[in-house]
């Protein structure tokens, strides 16, 4: 097939491009780097299946040539970088998706849409499954990102209903490994990144509040198994295994050897932040007959590593 992947320079994005380029695809990467690196891509440099175009997919898209699928991974997806672009943050969400679909549509091409586990919100269902509609705030920090993403599944759903287009949409439950960015505000490379330095873990709140961590490995595989259905309603993909902040706080410490300790910071709770997240994979696993396979200390030792040659 010949895949567009938008963006492809980040830390997902860009281990997509890797899994459909194994398989013998063709791949064109897009991103305007906005918070991607071309680093996380530069080992595609030369490969003869693989052309970036810098892109920004708020604007007016063409690609030259057929296309079989559509594959839309842009956004800021993380606090900090969310709040920093809150604007082109709801501008991806709405445009972005508009225009690849559109894309898609005059390519009679398949799309698909990574959404986001955030669409839940702050949920008062646990674990989430993909019927329960969320108990979200339009309107707080958090919401450019969250309602972006609500929008993009609509504008999906739409054209599938409407359009008849063929599309898949997948929620991503946190995911982390390898080139994720030291800076990107999101647990595990805080926690990592303190703790190859020696310094104590800052916790915000109690650190009661509870993340289920996948590899991204295990979400590529998802993400490869749902392309590959003729599947339309959202899925959930992410993990089981379900662990407090603390707890995970402790647990990095241990595989570094950090012994600097924990610090909380129990009135700086950062507003809007969800205080549990565990997905229901009932529907993964029984269309597409998806686990997780590879374990938190796996994981966590690979990224690990990861981090310790860039630091």
């Amino acid at each position: 097939m010949r895949i567009l992947i938008t963006g492809a320079a980040g830390f997902i994005g860009s281990h997509l491009c890797d899994r459909f380029l194994s398989e013998g695809h063709s791949v064109i990467g897009m991103d305007n780097l906005i918070t991607g690196n071309t680093r996380n891509i530069a080992h595609l440099a030369g490969n003869p299946n693989f052309h970036f175009i810098k892109q920004d997919v708020t604007n007016y898209l063409y690609v030259d040539g057929p296309l079989d699928v559509v594959m839309n991974f842009a956004s800021p997806a993380s606090p900090i970088d969310y709040l920093k672009f809150p604007i082109q943050t709801l501008k991806v969400g709405s445009l972005g998706t508009h225009n690849t679909l559109g894309l898609a549509k005059a390519k009679g091409a398949r799309y698909f849409l990574a959404s986001t586990s955030e669409v839940y919100g702050d949920p008062l269902v646990h674990p989430q499954r993909e019927d329960y509609a969320g108990n979200v705030d339009s309107i707080g920090p958090r919401g450019v990102y969250d309602e972006a993403k609500r929008f993009s599944e609509a504008m999906v759903m739409a054209y599938h209903r409407f359009h008849g287009l063929d599309t898949r949409i997948v929620r991503i439950f946190n995911t982390y490994g390898p080139r994720m960015r030291l800076d990107d505000g999101r647990v595990v490379p805080n926690f990592i990144g303190q703790a190859l330095r020696g310094e104590p873990l800052t916790v915000y709140g109690d650190g009661a509040q509870t993340r289920s961590f996948q590899y991204v490995s295990d979400l590529v595989e998802g993400v490869y198994r749902l392309l590959m259905t003729d599947f339309h309603e959202p899925v959930n993909i992410g993990t089981q295994l379900e662990l407090s902040i603390a707890d995970f706080a402790r647990l990095v410490n241990e595989l570094t050897g950090n012994t600097a300790g924990i610090v909380y910071k129990s009135n700086d709770r950062i507003k809007g932040d969800p205080q549990t997240r565990r997905p229901d994979s009932t529907r993964a696993r029984t269309v597409l007959d998806w686990e997780p396979v590879v374990g938190l200390n796996e994981g966590l030792a690979k990224t690990i590593e990861y981090f310790r040659s860039t630091i």
